[in-house]
């Protein structure tokens, strides 16, 4: 296990509702781009049992952990960041298959950090979601 995996992997085991859900990382080499999450699917998880498809908070939530620890990555503090806010668009129903993540960071100013994820299950190209969120990184008061 990477350096930036193990960061990556002690950000996500002190979220309950990451672990709740069990999302872990798949490749973590290189620069925060190069990270990879994945949500291994449950039964539990799904929303609609008559597709089935995944619950739509489940979606976003890993997705708002993959934005989270990606910046988290990115900064020198020993603290998580925290979501400013959160834009998603539903693009398709997410089966009864893993979920990937990877996410984009646009900018990383000092105070926010602007970041885009793209969410899929057999292909990186064929999204079932696409989000952008805005993380706090400033320092505390």
């Amino acid at each position: 296990m990477t350096e930036k995996s193990k960061r990556v992997a002690s950000a996500i085991s002190t979220m309950p509702y990451a672990r709740h859900l069990g999302i872990g990382v798949v490749v973590a080499n290189g620069g925060a781009d190069s990270i990879v999450f994945q949500l291994p699917f449950e039964a539990r998880l799904v929303g609609n049992v008559t597709l089935p498809a995944y619950h739509g908070g489940v979606v976003a939530t890993f997705m708002q952990v993959a934005a989270l620890t990606t910046v988290y990555d990115l900064i020198t503090e020993d603290r998580l960041p925290k979501l400013v806010n959160f834009s998603i668009d539903y693009l398709s129903s997410a089966g009864p298959l893993d979920l990937y993540a990877k996410c984009e960071v646009h900018r990383v100013g000092r105070r926010i950090a602007t970041v885009g994820i793209r969410c899929w299950q057999n292909d990186p190209e064929v999204p079932v979601a696409l989000s952008r969120a805005h993380v706090f990184i400033g320092p505390q008061a």
